[in-house]
């Protein structure tokens, strides 16, 4: 059996949870925090999370655990056969990370471990986010999903992308992702009727409520 290295308040952690359960596969969750300890440096050298362990050892990513997933599961496909809508979806998804993902999580320890953000930083937040949203919304088709009629890995990424930064872009700049992507709250209606995406939100919820408890 799999098994699933990090913890529910991680978004990342949650894409390949979420994907593992699309796709029915069978795991094991081990709590564990990022790491220097040199036995899971065994596993994931940077010590990051997420870490999936297989049959042929481990591997780390969120990426390539999502096409390595992809490719041992055939029946159950979150990417396009053609090429080119293939690519498309990988751009959305490498799109959402840079420009919005790793935008927001400047504010992560400000708004999570009570570090000082400085006007100077909640500026280029601001820029940097405007710039993003403006890019996205050329990308994003919401028809009704993220990339267009059919669920892909796309959904999952911006799920545990918006779900994270709205919180965190809300409380550090009162801004709302919903202003700023049109569609954005019908899709997350839609993803909210998911019974899967609930599951690891309830999960994920619980790991806040221990942590601030």
């Amino acid at each position: 059996m799999f098994k699933l290295y990090g913890f529910p308040i991680s978004n990342y952690y949650n894409m390949v949870k979420l994907a593992l359960l699309e796709k029915g596969i069978e795991f094991e969750e081990v709590m564990t925090r990022p790491s220097q300890e040199e036995d899971y440096l065994a596993r994931s050298p940077m010590g990051k999370i997420p870490c999936l362990e297989v049959d042929e050892g481990p591997l780390i990513e969120t990426g390539v655990i999502l096409d390595f997933l992809e490719d041992i599961s055939g029946d159950t496909n979150f990417y396009p056969a053609d090429p080119y809508q293939r690519a498309k979806v990988k751009e959305l998804m490498k799109s959402t990370e840079l420009y919005l993902e790793l935008v927001a999580r400047r504010l992560l320890g400000g708004v999570f471990f009570g570090e000082t953000l400085s006007e100077e930083l909640k500026k280029e937040v601001m820029t940097q986010l405007d710039k993003g949203t403006k890019a996205l919304n050329k990308l994003l088709k919401f028809g009704p999903y993220a990339a267009g009629e059919d669920f892909t890995y796309a959904d999952i990424v911006l799920y545990y992308t918006v779900t994270l930064g709205n919180m965190l872009t809300q409380q550090a700049l009162s801004v709302n992702l919903e202003d700023e992507l049109p569609g954005l709250t019908n899709w997350l209606e839609l993803m909210g009727q998911n019974t899967l995406v609930q599951k690891v939100n309830a999960d994920r919820d619980k790991a806040f409520k221990a942590m601030a408890g």
